[in-house]
């Protein structure tokens, strides 16, 4: 069983968290604990973004932005959440990679550290020791925890999992080589407006996209189930981000491979993996049961409607 000083890079961006640390949960004067440097690159990312009045909309530009930020919602959903964060699937060893690799092109840091950290914050949900809660601010728990240095190390003891693949502990480290390489790729295939619109643009769209379940659907929407957080289901981010605002059907059963538990509630990440399936690149998709789906219904005569 791998440790953090087995992983490559341990000393400098993995540590395993630990229970008595008395800063967990506060976070308040957390700015005075932001990384500069994603804080920078955060920024010039948007601000790169105010380029698309320089080079227009290329037609081809635009559709590569349609293109990066689909393939990078799936990373984020259908991989770094449904599969590191929660295991909802199984996959082989060569595929996983390659998902990892996808995933990572988000600008989302690595693996590990993203699913990691997921897992604490189900473990604590919108209490002391939750890293994104809405209770610790709006702007903190849609984007501001990530520059929280509190958070910026890999809580290997909470994904020891995934931490015992070399390929995915390298890909953890150096996380920053997909987004860069699709940086490259948008470059190479539209110059520099689709450097503008494949990276920068898509990558803006899809951060506060993606960061809204955090924020967003901690407070606005609906909840089916009694849950002991205060999770909702955003029908408008459940669009955005291919099924995960979905968000109360998720914390009240967090294994299912599909957030949306009712035929009318779209969700794209679980067709795609259904998808995946039919080819056999992955298998044993975790369903919920019709048990599991009935319990702690919040109103059972709208649900029966």
């Amino acid at each position: 069983m791998a440790t953090a000083a087995d992983l490559p890079g341990s000393d400098a961006t993995l540590r395993v968290e630990t229970e008595g640390n008395p800063d967990y949960g506060a976070a308040d004067g957390w700015l005075t604990r932001t990384s500069k440097l994603s804080h920078a690159v955060f920024w010039l990312i948007q601000a790169s973004s105010v380029l698309v009045f320089v080079v227009g909309a290329p037609l081809g530009a635009v559709a590569l932005a349609v293109v990066t930020y689909s393939a990078r919602v799936f990373g984020i959903t259908g991989v770094y959440h449904r599969y590191f964060a929660h295991k909802t699937y199984r996959t082989s060893r060569v595929f996983q990679f390659l998902l990892a690799f996808l995933a990572t092109s988000a600008t989302q840091k690595g693996p590990l550290w993203w699913a990691g950290t997921h897992r604490r914050h189900h473990r604590y949900s919108d209490l002391p020791g939750d890293v994104h809660s809405p209770k610790d601010g709006v702007w903190y728990s849609h984007c501001g925890w990530i520059f929280d240095e509190r958070w910026g190390g890999t809580p290997v003891d909470q994904i020891r999992d995934f931490a015992k693949y070399p390929e995915i502990q390298w890909l953890n480290r150096w996380h920053w080589v997909p987004p860069i390489t699709l940086a490259l790729f948008c470059y190479a295939v539209g110059g520099f407006a689709g450097l503008v619109w494949g990276y920068a643009v898509s990558t803006t769209v899809l951060w506060h996209t993606t960061f809204s379940v955090n924020s967003v659907c901690h407070l606005v929407g609906r909840r089916r189930y009694a849950t002991p957080d205060t999770s909702r289901n955003n029908w408008l981010i459940a669009l955005l981000t291919f099924g995960e605002g979905w968000h109360n059907n998720h914390h009240h059963y967090m294994s299912s491979v599909r957030m949306g538990f009712r035929w009318w509630e779209i969700d794209l990440t679980y067709y795609i993996l259904r998808a995946f399936k039919a080819v056999g690149l992955i298998w044993d998709l975790r369903e919920p049961s019709n048990a599991a789906l009935e319990r702690n219904l919040i109103d059972r005569e709208r649900e029966a409607a």
